[in-house]
């Protein structure tokens, strides 16, 4: 049975080997063949998807995907746009100005000039002020400046009102004037100066701690640029007989000597004051 078996394997083995070759040459020229006609229907079918894809509609959809991959988002065109407003404000050089820096440059006038400026007002009054003093020659006040200041001045008064006690205390002590320092802002005239007693120490008078001195003409609230020295230095002499003024004579106090900051601190403090309760300053006639 075995043997038998295997003839049969053999013999259909030998029948495949033995094949004749025109049979395989058909087999072949038919798999060809069809292989032809494969490759041919695939082309028309690619031909045909290509036409497909190449109608308006298909290309207009895909050119819209294509650009929107490439166009930036609106995220995208604000975060650029603030980026170019910063460049822009930052940038100062080459041919332009930015945005932020002009709107800067024009809303906020350089302070040098301006300071410049208030300095050559301020010099051009006092120097005139300080020409017209001196060409009076009244003896009323001297003024003398301050390390050769012209922004800091040491004004002489030598005459209050002659019927006063005050006169009677300066004849009394020898005192020829009552000695004031004067320092000026830089903004003066358009500001007040500040005025304080030096010497001798006095008490009432509108003279308080320190030798400031109690005057609304001497605030910003009472201050004129059209006032000189000599005038309020007028309106303090009559300031001081109005408030019963005296050279202070007792023992140990009156040679105790007035402090600037003293007198900067009551100045304040009384101005808060009269500002609350309001101001009595004596007219000059009543000197």
């Amino acid at each position: 049975m075995a043997t038998l078996l295997r003839k049969i394997g053999l013999i259909r083995l030998h029948d495949r080997d033995t094949e004749d070759p025109k049979h395989h040459q058909g087999s072949l020229k038919g798999t060809k063949g069809n292989t032809k006609n494969n490759t041919k229907q695939h082309c028309q079918t690619t031909n045909e998807t290509n036409n497909i894809l190449s109608t308006p509609e298909i290309k207009a959809k895909k050119l819209d995907q294509h650009s929107s991959k490439d166009k930036p988002s609106v995220k995208d065109k604000q975060q650029g746009k603030d980026t170019n407003e910063k460049q822009q404000m930052g940038s100062g050089g080459g041919g332009g100005i930015g945005v932020g820096k002009s709107a800067t440059s024009a809303s906020i006038p350089p302070l040098a000039p301006q300071r410049q400026h208030c300095t050559q007002v301020r010099t051009r009054r006092l120097m005139k002020e300080l020409q017209e003093i001196r060409r009076l020659g009244d003896n009323f006040i001297t003024v003398e400046l301050v390390d050769d200041n012209l922004f800091d001045w040491n004004v002489k008064l030598h005459q209050v009102d002659k019927d006063s006690a005050l006169w009677q205390d300066m004849k009394e002590t020898n005192t020829e004037f009552i000695l004031l320092n004067v320092s000026f802002p830089d903004n003066f005239p358009f500001s007040p100066p500040f005025m304080r007693v030096l010497t001798p120490r006095l008490e009432n008078g509108y003279v308080l701690d320190g030798g400031a001195i109690c005057m609304e003409l001497l605030t910003p609230r009472g201050w004129s640029s059209a006032y000189t020295v000599e005038a309020v230095m007028r309106q303090f002499a009559a300031s001081l007989v109005k408030g019963q003024g005296r050279i202070c004579r007792k023992a140990g106090k009156s040679k105790k000597a007035f402090s600037r900051k003293e007198a900067e601190a009551t100045f304040k403090s009384l101005v808060k004051t009269h500002e609350k309760y309001g101001w009595v300053s004596p007219p000059v006639s009543d000197g």
